[in-house]
């Protein structure tokens, strides 16, 4: 990252910071007007007050300091002075009269060229006092980003279309996980750079972290990469569905500026049949139907439709492999690579002489996965990368790693089966984890499946009191992703080593038609248990509390142009408490 040193110049005002302020209400329940995920701590002064803001008002201390926190003084400026939100229930606030209208907001950063980074200090503090003075205090450029969007969320609309904040206003705050995720599969689907942007700027208004880019899949290899051109120009789905060099640096770039981090993955050795246009030799059972016995779950290729995976014995697959991790760490700057490895299919390897020749001489499925992983993982290594792989690599029944191969110091796996049985295994093991259970955080399920010709719909009774033909459902409303806590059943040791989670969009049936609806405000939901939990001070859920506060923010969302689907019918947001199950 490119950041600027030096001392950053703040108007601090001591005086004014130093003068007491009348009690406080404390963030216990909600507010009239919130801040979303709820911060770490949050009190407003009583009685309860906001003021107008200066039509000259400005972000201060940031001029010719780190570029990202003057394009996000910039951006935060701009976004203050176009707010158009209006709270659904009109807030029961005191305006101030003929007193000082906010005139600025000064920004002081310690540390200026702490890079975006796994584990980065994201803590900060904003104060609003009713003198007409605001500040943001921060250790990092990512955590002063974090105040600033904390401070656009504390603005709204008045009954005259005045542009007011609170006035009165302590946020001291801090992330209670250093990974919050998004998993977004462009391998299915592909989705111009215009809907990653913009689901990334949203990503950074729910103080989330990590886009997870799901880049390629067996259906298309959809980035352009300088090494190997043919994967792309024969595995894309077509010339104006590819990411190119630059889009990549555009989306890189963008996210940064945002404090958000990007996490390429190139899945393999499974689900590469988009590789075998490129190269044919290097993919086994390419091209063949991905279930040769509907009735036998045994008999399949693949996990979908798309059969093809990378053949371990073939030079190629190496060959093509070094190419791919040198090309993909030059263009992406995270620390971390993700190289998959989830749902490697015996059935497909068992297709391919080569391999069959292999096993008739003794060898196994797992010493030919471990044989690929042991190849990969230093080369990753190599790159100064921790390796993220999924799961299966070491949790697999039938075709898995020894430990050994994957040494904990520099890897990182992402479980997606079996709830929190699967992250102790992980953690017992000495590994850190990123969660993202599919029973709570993976927002595809519930929409059915894309398989056609299936005749178990000849039979009206077929999906009753079932997962209506989703393998995942139903579908995870965003209370269940809510109400996950993603370190449950670990001791407080074993909790160390989950990093945090990541909500998954699989998109065979998502486009951009419903790119924003499928996600949020679902994300939301991760995004503030993972930041400040889902429980309030006495330990209980806070799922009934976080209603009304979501119906908030998502209508802020929808103000900002995110379709964020809705929670309720409006008709509940106006009378509180009164859609409730239990009075």
């Amino acid at each position: 990252m490119a950041a600027k040193k030096g001392l950053l110049a703040a108007v601090l005002l001591l005086s004014l910071l130093s003068s007491p302020l009348p009690s406080r209400a404390q963030a216990s329940s909600s507010f009239p007007v919130n801040v979303w995920p709820k911060p770490t701590s949050m009190s407003w002064a009583e009685p309860l007050a906001a003021m107008p803001v200066s039509a000259s008002f400005r972000i201060l201390g940031t001029s010719g300091n780190n570029p990202y926190l003057v394009s996000a003084a910039q951006r935060y400026t701009a976004l203050l002075f176009a707010e158009r939100y209006r709270p659904i229930v009109r807030p029961a606030v005191n305006v101030t009269a003929g007193g000082p209208p906010l005139q600025s907001l000064s920004v002081s950063v310690s540390d200026l060229s702490a890079p975006l980074q796994d584990g980065v200090d994201e803590s900060y503090a904003l104060e609003i006092l009713p003198t007409g003075v605001a500040t943001v205090t921060a250790a990092t450029v990512w955590g002063a980003m974090h105040g600033l969007e904390s401070f656009s969320q504390l603005a709204w609309r008045g009954r005259q279309g005045e542009l007011l904040v609170a006035a009165g206003v302590r946020v001291e705050d801090k992330p209670l996980y250093q990974h919050r995720g998004l998993m977004l599969d462009t391998g299915r689907t592909y989705f111009p750079v215009v809907d990653i942007l913009r689901t990334i700027d949203t990503m950074a208004a729910n103080k989330m972290n990590v886009f997870h880019w799901h880049i390629t899949d067996s259906q298309s290899f959809p980035i352009e990469l300088p090494s190997e051109p043919m994967l792309a120009e024969m595995g894309a789905y077509g010339e104006d569905m590819r990411y190119t060099v630059e889009d990549v640096k555009r989306i890189v770039e963008f996210a940064m500026s945002r404090g958000v981090r990007v996490v390429p993955e190139i899945d393999a050795p499974g689900h590469t049949a988009s590789w075998a246009g490129a190269y044919p030799e290097a993919v086994s059972c390419a091209g063949k139907f991905w279930l040769p016995d509907a009735s036998d779950w045994g008999s399949r290729l693949a996990a979908e439709p798309g059969s093809g995976q990378l053949n371990p014995l073939e030079p190629k697959t190496y060959e093509v492999m070094s190419n791919i991790i040198n090309d993909i760490t030059s263009m992406f700057p995270d620390g971390f690579y993700h190289a998959g490895a989830d749902e490697v299919t015996p059935g497909c390897w068992k297709t391919d002489p080569s391999i069959q020749a292999d096993m008739e001489k003794g060898g196994t499925l797992s010493q030919l996965l471990e044989r690929y992983v042991r190849a990969v993982h230093p080369h990753v290594v190599s790159k100064n990368r921790t390796v993220v792989f999924w799961e299966d690599v070491l949790l697999d029944v039938e075709v898995n790693v020894s430990a050994s191969a994957i040494p904990p110091a520099t890897t990182v796996l992402q479980t997606w089966n079996n709830g929190a049985n699967n992250t102790k295994l992980i953690v017992q093991a000495g590994y850190r984890a990123i969660v993202s259970s599919a029973s709570f955080y993976y927002l595809d399920c519930g929409h059915g499946d894309f398989v056609g010709n299936n005749s178990e719909y000849d039979d009206p009774r077929s999906d009753f009191d079932t997962k209506g033909g989703s393998w995942c459902g139903p579908f995870k409303t965003w209370q269940r992703v809510y109400d996950y806590d993603i370190a449950y059943g670990l001791t407080a040791e074993e909790g160390k080593l989950v990093i945090g989670g990541e909500v998954a969009l699989w998109t065979e049936q998502a486009d951009s038609t419903v790119l924003d609806a499928r996600i949020w405000p679902r994300a939301s939901a991760m995004g503030e248990a993972l930041w400040s939990g889902n429980r309030d001070a006495s330990g209980r859920k806070r799922y009934a509390e976080a209603t009304d506060r979501l119906n908030d923010w998502r209508h802020r969302m929808v103000g900002r142009g995110i379709r964020a689907e809705p929670i309720q019918p409006l008709w509940c947001r106006t009378r509180p408490g009164m859609c409730d199950l239990v009075r």
